[in-house]
Protein backbone atom coordinates (compact mmCIF):
# COMPACT_ATOMS: atom_id res chain seq x y z
CA UNK A 1 0.00 0.00 0.00
CA UNK A 2 1.44 3.24 -0.86
CA UNK A 3 0.07 6.48 0.23
CA UNK A 4 0.77 9.75 -2.00
CA UNK A 5 -0.13 13.50 -1.35
CA UNK A 6 -2.86 15.24 -3.61
CA UNK A 7 -1.92 19.04 -4.55
CA UNK A 8 -4.56 20.78 -3.09
CA UNK A 9 -7.89 21.13 -5.32
CA UNK A 10 -6.69 18.40 -7.71
CA UNK A 11 -9.11 16.15 -6.37
CA UNK A 12 -11.81 18.66 -6.80
CA UNK A 13 -10.99 18.70 -10.37
CA UNK A 14 -10.92 14.97 -11.07
CA UNK A 15 -14.04 14.31 -9.39
CA UNK A 16 -15.59 17.22 -11.99
CA UNK A 17 -13.91 15.57 -14.75
CA UNK A 18 -15.96 12.17 -13.95
CA UNK A 19 -13.66 10.99 -11.15
CA UNK A 20 -10.93 8.47 -10.47
CA UNK A 21 -11.77 5.77 -12.51
CA UNK A 22 -12.70 7.79 -15.72
CA UNK A 23 -8.54 8.88 -15.07
CA UNK A 24 -7.10 5.24 -14.63
CA UNK A 25 -9.22 4.65 -17.85
CA UNK A 26 -6.79 6.92 -19.68
CA UNK A 27 -3.71 4.49 -18.87
CA UNK A 28 -5.14 1.10 -18.14
CA UNK A 29 -6.96 -1.42 -19.86
CA UNK A 30 -9.11 -3.17 -16.82
CA UNK A 31 -10.65 -0.43 -14.95
CA UNK A 32 -13.62 -0.69 -12.97
CA UNK A 33 -14.83 2.07 -10.97
CA UNK A 34 -15.96 2.08 -7.54
CA UNK A 35 -17.74 5.20 -7.06
CA UNK A 36 -16.03 8.74 -8.45
CA UNK A 37 -12.81 7.97 -5.59
CA UNK A 38 -12.08 4.58 -6.03
CA UNK A 39 -11.29 2.19 -8.37
CA UNK A 40 -9.64 -1.08 -9.33
CA UNK A 41 -7.83 -2.66 -12.38
CA UNK A 42 -5.36 -3.86 -13.68
CA UNK A 43 -2.95 -2.99 -16.72
CA UNK A 44 -0.07 -5.90 -18.43
CA UNK A 45 2.47 -6.49 -15.44
CA UNK A 46 0.13 -4.80 -12.84
CA UNK A 47 -2.28 -7.35 -12.14
CA UNK A 48 -3.95 -5.61 -9.54
CA UNK A 49 -4.26 -1.29 -9.44
CA UNK A 50 -6.78 -0.82 -6.41
CA UNK A 51 -6.93 3.03 -5.87
CA UNK A 52 -8.64 5.59 -3.75
CA UNK A 53 -8.74 9.22 -2.36
CA UNK A 54 -8.78 9.16 1.48
CA UNK A 55 -10.35 11.25 3.39
CA UNK A 56 -7.58 13.40 4.04
CA UNK A 57 -7.07 14.13 0.47
CA UNK A 58 -4.06 11.24 -0.11
CA UNK A 59 -4.13 8.95 -3.06
CA UNK A 60 -4.08 5.23 -1.44
CA UNK A 61 -2.70 2.91 -4.08
CA UNK A 62 -2.32 -1.15 -3.58
CA UNK A 63 -0.38 -2.56 -6.90
CA UNK A 64 0.53 -5.87 -7.52
CA UNK A 65 3.50 -6.19 -10.39
CA UNK A 66 4.25 -9.97 -11.92
CA UNK A 67 8.48 -9.37 -12.97
CA UNK A 68 8.63 -9.34 -16.74
CA UNK A 69 10.57 -12.26 -18.52
CA UNK A 70 13.77 -10.42 -18.83
CA UNK A 71 14.88 -12.35 -21.56
CA UNK A 72 12.03 -11.71 -23.78
CA UNK A 73 12.70 -8.01 -25.82
CA UNK A 74 9.24 -7.94 -25.96
CA UNK A 75 7.72 -8.58 -22.52
CA UNK A 76 10.15 -6.00 -21.71
CA UNK A 77 8.93 -3.29 -23.72
CA UNK A 78 5.42 -4.37 -22.42
CA UNK A 79 6.80 -3.65 -18.88
CA UNK A 80 8.72 -0.58 -19.75
CA UNK A 81 5.20 0.88 -21.53
CA UNK A 82 3.49 -0.38 -18.15
CA UNK A 83 5.94 1.94 -15.85
CA UNK A 84 5.44 4.51 -18.00
CA UNK A 85 1.88 4.38 -17.91
CA UNK A 86 2.02 3.79 -14.39
CA UNK A 87 4.61 7.17 -13.75
CA UNK A 88 2.24 9.41 -16.42
CA UNK A 89 -0.81 8.18 -14.14
CA UNK A 90 0.42 9.55 -11.05
CA UNK A 91 1.79 12.56 -12.06
CA UNK A 92 -1.96 13.24 -13.41
CA UNK A 93 -3.96 11.43 -10.27
CA UNK A 94 -1.58 13.68 -7.79
CA UNK A 95 -0.56 16.95 -9.52
CA UNK A 96 3.15 16.35 -8.82
CA UNK A 97 6.15 14.76 -10.95
CA UNK A 98 8.03 12.30 -9.47
CA UNK A 99 10.71 13.69 -7.50
CA UNK A 100 8.30 16.27 -5.78
CA UNK A 101 6.28 12.73 -4.83
CA UNK A 102 9.45 11.33 -3.17
CA UNK A 103 10.31 14.85 -1.23
CA UNK A 104 6.23 14.38 -0.34
CA UNK A 105 6.74 11.39 0.90
CA UNK A 106 9.66 12.12 3.04
CA UNK A 107 8.18 15.15 4.68
CA UNK A 108 5.23 13.01 5.79
CA UNK A 109 7.81 10.44 7.37
CA UNK A 110 9.57 12.93 8.92
CA UNK A 111 6.46 14.30 10.76
CA UNK A 112 5.22 10.73 11.96
CA UNK A 113 8.94 10.29 13.30
CA UNK A 114 8.94 13.73 14.94
CA UNK A 115 5.62 12.72 16.74
CA UNK A 116 6.90 9.38 17.27
CA UNK A 117 10.42 11.46 19.10
CA UNK A 118 8.28 14.15 21.19
CA UNK A 119 5.90 10.77 23.07
CA UNK A 120 9.03 9.28 23.66
CA UNK A 121 11.26 12.64 24.87
CA UNK A 122 8.16 13.36 27.00
CA UNK A 123 7.55 9.98 28.59
CA UNK A 124 11.43 9.99 29.68
CA UNK A 125 11.26 13.68 31.14
CA UNK A 126 8.03 11.99 33.22
CA UNK A 127 9.64 9.28 34.36
CA UNK A 128 12.82 10.78 35.33
CA UNK A 129 11.43 14.41 36.51
CA UNK A 130 9.94 14.09 40.37
CA UNK A 131 8.42 18.49 39.98
CA UNK A 132 5.69 17.57 37.33
CA UNK A 133 2.56 17.98 38.25
CA UNK A 134 -0.26 15.74 38.05
CA UNK A 135 -2.24 18.22 36.23
CA UNK A 136 0.60 18.63 33.00
CA UNK A 137 0.98 14.77 33.43
CA UNK A 138 -2.56 14.64 32.67
CA UNK A 139 -2.37 16.51 29.84
CA UNK A 140 0.34 14.94 28.78
CA UNK A 141 -0.89 11.76 28.62
CA UNK A 142 -3.87 12.97 27.15
CA UNK A 143 -2.03 14.45 24.09
CA UNK A 144 0.47 11.50 23.45
CA UNK A 145 -2.90 9.40 23.18
CA UNK A 146 -3.94 11.94 20.64
CA UNK A 147 -0.73 11.50 18.74
CA UNK A 148 -0.55 7.74 18.73
CA UNK A 149 -4.60 7.66 17.76
CA UNK A 150 -3.23 10.26 14.64
CA UNK A 151 -0.12 7.91 14.06
CA UNK A 152 -2.84 5.02 13.49
CA UNK A 153 -5.52 6.59 11.27
CA UNK A 154 -2.21 7.46 8.98
CA UNK A 155 -2.29 11.40 10.13
CA UNK A 156 0.87 12.40 10.65
CA UNK A 157 0.21 16.21 10.25
CA UNK A 158 -2.29 16.50 12.91
CA UNK A 159 0.02 14.14 14.87
CA UNK A 160 3.41 16.18 14.28
CA UNK A 161 1.26 19.46 15.26
CA UNK A 162 0.08 17.67 18.77
CA UNK A 163 3.90 16.49 19.48
CA UNK A 164 4.90 20.25 19.05
CA UNK A 165 2.23 20.82 21.56
CA UNK A 166 3.27 17.89 23.75
CA UNK A 167 6.92 19.54 23.42
CA UNK A 168 6.16 22.90 24.65
CA UNK A 169 4.11 21.47 27.73
CA UNK A 170 7.49 20.61 29.46
CA UNK A 171 9.59 23.71 28.28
Amino acid sequence: MERFDVKRGLMKQIMEDGGLGALARKYFENVEEDGKTSFSGSHDIMTSIKAHFSEGGALVIDVTNVPPNFDDPEAMKIAQDSRKRWTQFLDEATGYNSKQRGDKAKEWAKKASKAKSAVNAARHFMKLSSNVSEEVKAQAESLIEEIETALKENENTRAAGRGEKLDKLFK
